[in-house]
């Protein structure tokens, strides 16, 4: 584990569908052998997914989901039906919190590989070449692996009164392990790609998209509408053409799938180092992972905790 003395928590969770759409219940018939724990599959049309991210208490990225997305991945890249892959939280607040600090790496990493990188890697990577077009639909929280989650989908939508997106790894002491150096400057430019990685705060909807974080951000009230709109339009179009846009695109915006191991080996490789067990240890102490008032306020609280609790140097 990362942290090893988070007890697990167990916990039950109804989730209510923000569209319309057939309900298949938590596991959608359509992909055999496709159980998955934290994730429910809508199949809005044979065109259109949807996927919910269902990890009470905040959504964090640990080995079930990982699995889960994994599972789904393989689906997809052999699937020339669906056009479009919504992404979607059945948490109001959290779309995706970050990754799972009580999680298991042994596990995680022995998990199957399609790139042979590593876990997170091999998600992100994979997301970002799917000949689907991939929409993050961000209407809470989405820190640290969920904002790396969403800047590895085509198009990301922001509540403009929910939305809250960050990369705070540096507050641990460590790089960005899932890639967020390497896609970020080429939407939000170099300077601010230094601004949003080296100062680890909150970037709510609207600066988001002024800065080319998010591709738009829209009114709470009009968000769901707005969303499901543009993804039926999407999932209308041809699949071919719309696989040869992104890859177009792809070829002169994404770094060679090589560079981001590198990412992954300097994020794991400040894991064990006390600075960044410290942060951690005192994050926990204060209520990371809950729903609490430091998750919702991480991209502050974490400098204060850093400062107080890592060893000098």
């Amino acid at each position: 584990m990362l942290y090893g003395w988070l007890s697990s928590i167990s916990t039950a969770r109804i989730l209510t569908s923000i569209f319309k759409v057939r309900w298949y219940g938590a596991c959608m018939t359509f992909i055999e052998d496709f159980a998955p724990t934290h994730l429910h599959l809508t199949e809005v049309s044979p065109t259109l997914w949807r996927v919910t991210f269902d990890n009470p208490p905040v959504n964090v990225i640990g080995t079930d989901m990982m699995r889960d997305l994994k599972e789904l991945l393989t689906e997809l890249e052999s699937n020339d039906t669906v056009n479009v892959v919504l992404f979607t939280s059945a948490d109001p607040d959290f779309f995706l919190a970050h990754y799972d600090l009580a999680a298991d790496h042994a596990a995680s990493e022995a998990l199957p590989s399609a790139t042979g990188y590593a876990a997170w890697v091999d998600i992100t990577v994979r997301i970002s070449k799917l000949s689907a077009v991939t929409i993050s639909a961000i209407r809470g929280i989405a820190r640290g692996a969920g904002s790396e989650f969403a800047l590895a989908t085509d198009i990301r939508f922001a509540s403009r009164e929910k939305a809250i997106l960050g990369q705070m790894e540096v507050g641990f002491g460590a790089v960005q392990g899932g890639g967020a150096s390497g896609r970020l400057p080429a939407l939000v430019g170099r300077g601010r790609a230094f601004e949003i990685l080296l100062g680890g705060g909150d970037y709510d909807g609207d600066t988001a998209e002024r800065y080319g974080y998010v591709n738009r951000s829209i009114p709470d009230d009009d968000f769901v509408a707005f969303v499901h709109d543009y993804a039926t339009r999407v999932s209308r179009w041809d699949h071919r053409a719309l696989g040869e846009i992104k890859a177009f695109i792809n070829k002169y915006t994404r770094l060679p799938d090589s560079e981001y191991p590198l990412h992954s080996d300097a994020f794991w490789s400040a894991v064990p180092t006390p600075g960044f067990q410290a942060v951690t240890k005192g994050l926990f102490e204060r209520g990371l992972q809950q729903k609490s008032d430091l998750e919702y306020h991480l991209g502050a609280e974490i400098a204060d905790v850093a400062a107080a609790v890592r060893p000098a140097s």
